[in-house]
């Protein structure tokens, strides 16, 4: 089986690499395509998988539009190189036109409600959709749901357990006190007109927190003077570990809010639509008292400080934890599975394919072009992927 990864952001890695990993063990052919943006190829790095960088995130609208338009470029020739069975990735338009133009099988996996313009734009080319049953849109007959969350793939107990010696060895004291707070730059399409962290409100949230215990800051763009010495001092595949034996987690990242939540770290997810109730991610989160979503900043920080001092909370957030996790799957089993399925039916399509090919009627040679024929006239040659 040969199968395809396109990874353009650090929570891709995390979400495939225990696939990765898993159909590599197992013989199978790997191919994983990459982006340049933030952490992404380091964290592949770190955790030794092979990869191919493709494009570079562009630094203003215009870059953007130029970097995914040489993507989808470059997707389409390496793919037609590499010659996969099934192409996986987020709701990644070069992924899965890439995908259609081969004639390959695409899994979508996806959590963001707020990228429907851009489902809609694909799902037409998508074989298979792959979200958690929360979400809270549908995209047809090819629509798979499971229970739990993406990062399931990655946190479920049967792949991670938290390590208090590997925080140690880098400077962080997992039995004091410390909190994790996590800024993202709010850049991406999805979030057009809305607002993270005002750089104000992130300072008084240090300042507060600072008095009972040691913050840590995870940011996508590079922190201000006054406040790099907050910077997290662990290696970016130890994230998950901070974040384990944190105290408390705040910041406007939907990311990294649904990774402490899913550790049983207390959270609170603080940007301008965090009361929109439109993710179906947080709505569940919310309703099993895993996460606060405050859209007010003066109101995040009072409730952060009242958590950060609370005896309990920690506990209580544990005791949720696992009451969820007794409801939800290991997700990179399910992968796996919707993986090797869509192989099959790639196969099952290319021998349906190589049937009828075979069974048509070959042309005399009193039926060949004449001179005067263009090669168009010709019916269609069987091409292999690699003459696509």
């Amino acid at each position: 089986m040969r199968v395809q990864f396109d990874l353009t952001h650090p929570a891709h890695v995390h979400l495939f690499k225990n696939a990765i990993r898993t159909l590599v063990s197992e013989g199978h052919n790997v191919a994983v395509t990459a982006r340049n943006k933030e952490v992404t190829t380091d964290l592949l790095d770190a955790y030794g998988i092979d990869h191919t960088v493709l494009s570079t995130k562009g630094t203003t609208t215009a870059g953007l539009v130029a970097e995914w338009s040489l993507r989808e470029v470059r997707t389409l020739r390496y793919m037609r190189k590499f010659d996969p069975d099934v192409v996986v990735s987020r709701a990644l338009p070069s992924a899965v036109h890439a995908a259609a133009l081969t004639g390959t099988t695409s899994v979508v996996v996806t959590d963001t409600e707020y990228t429907w313009k851009i489902a809609k734009l694909i799902a037409p080319f998508v074989s298979y959709w792959c979200t958690s049953e929360h979400f809270s849109r549908e995209f047809g007959s090819n629509h798979r749901r499971f229970k739990g969350f993406d990062e399931l793939a990655y946190l479920h107990p049967n792949r991670f357990a938290p390590e208090a010696d590997r925080l140690r060895q880098q400077g962080v004291n997992p039995d004091e006190p410390y909190f994790v707070l996590r800024f993202v730059s709010m850049g991406a399409h999805h979030d057009v007109g809305r607002a993270g962290v005002s750089p104000a409100a992130k300072r008084r949230l240090v300042e507060a927190l600072s008095e009972h215990g040691t913050v840590y800051i995870s940011s996508e763009r590079s922190l201000p003077a006054d406040l790099e010495a907050y910077a997290v001092p662990t290696d970016p595949s130890d994230i998950h570990h901070l974040l384990a034996f944190a105290r408390l987690c705040v910041g406007d990242s939907e990311t990294m809010a649904t990774e402490a939540a899913l550790l049983g770290t207390p959270t609170i997810r603080v940007n301008s639509h965090a009361d929109d109730q439109q993710l179906g991610v947080f709505v569940t989160l919310e309703d099993r008292g895993l996460v606060e979503s405050i859209a007010d900043e003066n109101e995040a920080q009072n409730r952060a400080i009242e958590l950060a001092t609370a005896p309990d909370a920690h506990e209580q957030w544990a005791d949720r934890r696992e009451r969820l996790l007794d409801e939800s799957i290991d997700l990179t089993e399910y992968l796996l599975e919707i993986i090797k399925e869509a192989a099959e039916d790639s196969t099952e399509s290319e021998r349906s394919r190589s049937v009828t090919e075979s069974s048509e009627p070959v042309l005399a040679s009193s039926d060949q072009p004449t001179s005067g024929q263009s090669p168009s006239d010709q019916p269609p040659s069987n091409h292999s992927a690699s003459d696509q």
